[in-house]
């Protein structure tokens, strides 16, 4: 029998992409193990390259689409549509992500989500009546208000003016009308990836703890903490919803908050969403091996980040995984704990880096070949000795 090796990895960010690391694995098995079945998952958890993951893994489609951009700009977008025909994924890194704010620009005070309400109003427009939102990776501060803004409802001020983009805005918010809000959202099931269960405000909520690497001075962090505040208390006069205070409210600058007020979204963690969407269970279960592995992995990971989320399914058929990193950090040996059995990085040697970003694809599949040339090793001792 051959063996059957499955490659659940993840992005290397900035380095290679969930799928290139995967074929990158795959080249590395099969220098050693030619005649292994290597079945590739690529898996995200919400942020950037989970449309990518998923559209790769179910055979689906990435659409391309413009939409106002983080800073108002129009930017060239992307979503796709799911290999069932009947599933949208959407990351809103993609539409109103902090890699699309130059350094210099950087500022959640004037930050919109409009774009990302843009991408949900497209899937809408297809007639998709399931959507899957990723929403790591945000430059915004603004509660989901631009999203909702795109999605018809309507945020005015004292003056019946509507309130320009950004979450400093929030702050002269006066009236909510939600009744211009697109009513194909009643009849859609909205699931978000979403690994934070920060509130929305205060000294755990989105911009305390966020803002900062968005731009936010600390200045700006009690400005927009307190437009937030004012913000979550004008809507749910609206809605009703008390979402303030909610696990994962403060996601996102508060996307989370405003998925919750507006539609009727749930939060979830992001890889078991697309471990799910893509049936990994259903592939774990009769293979002997599973390599994962990210970019970096350090005691971050053991709170459920992606590999874990992979070795946790394979834990439970007594399948062995194993965690390919770029790098290891303070604390990865935490991992073991959580259902990994055995942890290597990529980088071969002393190496800046810029070139092992630079190299990542390569590097990734000279480790693969190292990793499996031990588990050959071990195949030969299980053939000796009763492990």
């Amino acid at each position: 029998m051959n063996m059957r090796i499955v490659v659940a990895p993840d992005s290397y960010k900035g380095s290679v992409s969930a799928v290139g690391t995967a074929n990158a694995m795959e080249k590395g098995i099969k220098a050693i193990f030619p005649n292994a079945e290597v079945i590739k998952v690529p898996i995200a958890d919400g942020g950037e390259g989970t449309v990518e993951a998923l559209v790769t893994a179910t055979a689906g489609q990435v659409i391309y689409q413009d939409v106002v951009g983080p800073l108002g700009n129009t930017i060239k977008s992307y979503w796709g549509i799911l290999g069932d025909g009947k599933t949208a994924i959407i990351e809103m890194a993609s539409a109103s992500g902090l890699p699309l704010v130059p350094n210099d620009k950087k500022d959640p005070r004037i930050t919109t989500t409009y774009g990302t309400g843009q991408l949900i109003q497209a899937a809408l427009a297809k007639g998709l009546k399931k959507i899957i939102i990723g929403i790591g990776g945000s430059a915004t501060n603004d509660g989901g208000c631009g999203m909702a803004q795109a999605l018809g409802g309507k945020f005015l001020d004292a003056d019946g003016q509507e309130l320009p983009y950004g979450g400093a805005a929030l702050a002269q918010l006066d009236r909510v009308d939600l009744s211009g809000l697109d009513v194909r959202l009643q009849d859609t099931v909205i699931t978000v990836a979403c690994d934070v269960d920060n509130p929305l405000c205060g000294a755990k909520g989105a911009t305390a703890v966020y803002g900062p690497q968005k731009g936010a001075t600390p200045e700006m962090v009690q400005e927009l903490d307190a437009a937030l505040k004012h913000f979550a208390n004008k809507v749910s006069q609206v809605t009703g919803k008390e979402i303030a205070e909610y696990p994962g409210a403060g996601a996102a600058g508060g996307l989370g908050a405003g998925l919750l007020f507006f539609t009727n979204a749930t939060l979830r963690p992001g890889v078991e969403i697309v471990l799910e969407t893509t049936g990994f269970e259903s592939l774990v279960e009769s293979a002997q091996l599973v390599i994962t592995g990210e970019g970096r992995t350090d005691f971050q990971t053991a709170f459920g980040k992606a590999p874990v989320g992979v070795a946790k399914l394979a834990e439970k058929y007594n399948v062995p995984t194993l965690c390919l990193s770029g790098g290891l950090g303070q604390g990865y040996e935490d991992v073991l704990q959580h259902g990994i059995d055995g942890v290597m990085s990529t980088v071969p040697g002393p190496m800046n880096l810029e070139e092992c970003m630079e190299r990542g694809a390569e590097l990734i599949e000279m480790a693969t070949k190292r990793l499996c040339l031990i588990v050959k090793v071990g195949i030969k001792i299980n053939g000796m000795v009763n492990l």
